[in-house]
């Protein structure tokens, strides 16, 4: 049998594993709270910034005079064993919890403390050598503390998703300069338009998700703006005069990154409004994202009855019954990736909304919302580029032929035949199903070498006379 050991708080005794470096407010919240199964453990990033949180608080208070050294020394030591991501499985409880982010603030604390009490050569739950509550938690709240670590942990996860949405926009870009003289005609509103390039296509992708680059990172950057020394409602009681910004700026150094301290802490601490525009710009990224999507099956769609215009690599059967069938399984999964995003940002803004008086207490499915719309997206970019785009296709003479057959080449053609000539050409072939390149030349209103020039990929690109 594993052993246990004994701890208590203001509820009475719990058994602990005893390797558990956790205590018992974590234990009470493993019991509490079997919700969603995603566990504190499954995201570093925010175990890190735990770390980073009360590293900077201990550094503050050492300063400040109210921390002893050889605690100082301690919890230094355990704080940055959490930094080099260490003891993440030490985080058992569910991103999905009651209490504002208590128990995931208690669960630092306490992991913490284990680790400085061992350090200290003391044993675990020894807790009248090294406190959870009363010297890893000094000067702070669970609600200056959790907040500022979740914004802390979304800012660095913010990084791979910005490497992935990078990487798939530069292969969009690719492929635009790959199909660059590639002729194909252009579509609004599902009908024939006018003609364009395939590169031009690809390159506006590339384009449109490149602008969410910016986007994200200038929003990412509000998170950096956090509320330490806050304490229980923003007021700083129970933290010394000069702790808040000095620990602001211990944070700041060793995040390396602008951290910087709110200028109204009442505000701050009730205030999730930096989460919402974060969550809104994945949202943004998720509505062109999805769109693209929606394109590529789109032009992919066939082989013989749809538009048949690119190819994408064919990843497994697509039916269970129909044989032959390959269906655009990647750009599938991204949209639904997007509709779950979405979903996940309608989640935020309602909590967001349900904050009352001086504390919002929907912080845990904020987090746990953005943090999973984060891995997620970051994951189907990846997927998108390794496994779609980077393996498409075009059906060249396809789509040259349905140029040349469209009714929509007439408007290339009006500045040089005339919009009454045009006119005519148009009703011909809606009427006798003929080609408008077919027909131009039958009329002699121009040459096959003139033709062929107006609609060289070239004379596409822009505007051209």
């Amino acid at each position: 049998m594993n052993k246990m050991r004994t701890e208590s708080d203001l509820l009475g005794e719990l058994q602990i594993p005893e390797t558990a470096y956790y205590g018992v407010q974590t234990q009470r919240a493993i019991n509490n709270f079997k919700i969603s199964n995603n566990y504190l453990s499954h995201y570093p990033e925010f175990v890190k910034a735990l770390g980073v949180v009360k590293l900077g608080a201990a550094q503050a208070n050492h300063e400040l005079g109210i921390l002893s050294k050889e605690l100082f020394d301690a919890i230094s030591f355990a704080s940055n064993e959490l930094i080099a991501g260490k003891y993440t499985e030490q985080f058992p409880i569910d991103m999905i919890q009651g209490g504002a982010g208590t128990s995931t603030n208690m669960n630092a604390n306490e992991v913490i403390a284990n680790i400085a009490l061992e350090h200290l050569g003391k044993q675990k739950g020894e807790y009248q050598f090294c406190s959870p509550n009363d010297h890893v938690n000094l000067s702070q709240s669970t609600n200056d503390a959790y907040p500022s670590a979740l914004k802390l942990a979304l800012f660095n996860m913010n990084k791979p998703l910005i490497d992935a949405l990078t990487s798939l926009y530069e292969a969009f870009d690719k492929k635009g300069k790959q199909f660059g003289n590639v002729i194909k005609m252009g579509r609004t509103q599902l009908q024939d338009a006018v003609p364009m390039t395939l590169g031009q296509e690809f390159e506006g992708f590339s384009n449109t998700l490149h602008k969410e680059v910016d986007n994200l990172n200038r929003i990412a950057a509000e998170l950096l703006v956090i509320n330490m020394g806050a304490t229980a409602i923003g007021t700083g009681l129970n933290a010394v005069p000069g702790y808040a910004q000095l620990c602001t700026t211990k944070i700041a150094e060793i995040m390396n990154e602008d951290v910087s301290l709110a200028d109204n802490l009442v505000e701050a601490t009730s205030d999730t409004s930096s989460f919402v525009d974060y969550s809104s710009a994945l949202k943004r990224l998720c509505v062109k994202l999805s769109k693209i999507c929606n394109d590529l099956r789109l032009l992919t769609s066939g082989p013989r009855t749809g538009l048949f215009e690119i190819n994408l690599p064919p990843k497994q059967p697509g039916s269970s019954i129909m044989p032959g069938k390959v269906n655009p399984v990647i750009p599938e999964v991204v949209n639904q990736v997007c509709f779950k995003v979405i979903g996940n940002d309608l989640s935020i803004t309602m909590a967001a909304e349900a904050g009352q008086l001086q504390l919002n207490v929907m912080e845990p499915i904020i987090g746990f919302s953005i943090m999973e719309s984060i891995q997620y997206l970051t994951n189907a970019m990846n997927t998108l580029r390794v496994e779609c785009i980077d393996g498409i296709t075009a059906n060249v003479e396809h789509l040259k032929n349905e140029v040349q057959n469209s009714i929509g080449i007439v408007t290339a053609l009006n500045p040089y035949i005339g919009y009454k000539a045009s006119t005519k050409i148009a009703k011909e072939a809606l009427e006798t199903g003929g080609s408008v390149y077919q027909l131009v030349l039958d009329h002699g209103l121009l040459s096959k070498e003139r033709l062929d020039e107006i609609l060289d990929p070239k004379n596409m690109l822009g505007p051209h006379i």
